[in-house]
């Protein structure tokens, strides 16, 4: 049996020379899928009776892919958009399966929320899409970014004040005539 040995020149590990076996896993992640399974908790959903891997990150281009595409209904470009977030042979299941457009609008909503990390319900997906929001993660309240946009201040904690509501300017050394 032959072995498939690489070794990787040394700029690419902090200036040491490795050894790669072909097939060789790592003592502590058998594998890129099972290290990347474990640390972004892989999960299954059945969405119209099709079992769909629940998104765990938004793919590369997407956003600016769906933003192109937000306003064609062409069959293709719907077909493209569910593919990249759930799967290619997802978007052609549903349609045998005769998801209708608010459906997949709601499947569309929670996977968008789910890769984006935002653990969202069918139900807050299905109201977004009433509401007109689809595509669109909730985001937070008013209160919570004013609170998140307060720096405290290094003594108490608390926020700044002013200490004085006097004029820090320079009197005017000409008198206006």
């Amino acid at each position: 049996m032959e072995r498939d040995v690489h070794t990787l020149r040394r700029g690419h590990l902090g200036g040491q020379a490795v050894t790669v076996s072909k097939g060789a896993k790592s003592a502590s992640n058998e594998s890129w899928d099972d290290f990347w399974a474990e640390v972004s908790g892989a999960r299954t959903e059945v969405i119209r009776g099709v079992v769909v891997q629940v998104p765990r990150d938004v793919p590369f281009g997407f956003e600016e892919r769906l933003n192109e595409l937000s306003s064609s209904s062409a069959r293709e470009d719907v077909a493209e958009l569910v593919g990249r977030l759930f799967g290619a042979e997802i978007f052609e299941q549903w349609d045998e399966a005769n998801m209708g457009l608010r459906e997949l609008l709601t499947a569309l909503t929670w996977g968008m929320a789910q890769a984006a990390g935002t653990d969202m319900t069918f139900r807050e997906a299905f109201d977004l899409v009433q509401q007109g929001e689809q595509g669109k993660a909730p985001a937070p309240n008013r209160q919570a970014r004013r609170t998140a946009s307060r720096a405290p201040s290094t003594s108490t904690g608390g926020r700044s004040k002013r200490t004085s509501s006097a004029s820090t300017t320079s009197a005017r050394k000409t008198s206006r005539a």
